[in-house]
Parts: structure tokens; C-alpha cells; sequence
């Protein structure tokens, strides 16, 4: 999956939040929506759609969407 690919799934997770506001510079943890919950659909989107495992200390990990999508290439 390529990391343009990627931003516009991990996107897709937040209902409330304009796709358009996230970029692969976006620091996610910073959104209004961001909670445990979409947490939780992000780990499960990679699971399901990349096949790759990512846990909550990844997520923390992370600050932008393009750290997190390398480090779940890296694995």
C-alpha cells in the first residue's frame, strides 16, 4: 500500500473529521477526534486491509500519519 493509500483509509476512520484536514504531516493524536476508540479502528483497518499488526504503543509511538504508516511497513 502505498503512503497516499494509506492516509486516505486511516481518514476514513474518523466520521467527523474532514478527510481533507489529514495529511501525512498530521500529528493524529492533536485531532479533536482522535480517542481510544478510533485507536481501536485504526488497528483493526491495518489488520484487515495491510495484514500487519499495530498496537496501542505503536499509536503512541507515532506522531504524524507517515511515522506510523513507515513503521507499519517496517514490520
Amino acid at each position: 500500500m502505498e503512503l497516499n493509500e494509506f492516509v486516505e483509509k486511516f481518514a476514513e476512520q474518523f466520521e467527523d473529521t474532514d478527510s481533507s484536514e489529514i495529511t501525512a504531516t498530521t500529528n493524529y493524536r492533536e485531532l479533536e477526534e482522535w480517542s481510544s476508540l478510533v485507536g481501536m479502528m485504526v488497528i483493526a483497518f491495518v489488520k484487515m486491509d495491510m495484514g500487519k499488526t499495530v498496537t496501542g504503543d505503536d499509536l503512541k509511538a507515532c506522531k504524524s500519519v507517515e511515522q506510523l504508516y513507515n513503521l507499519i511497513m517496517a514490520k
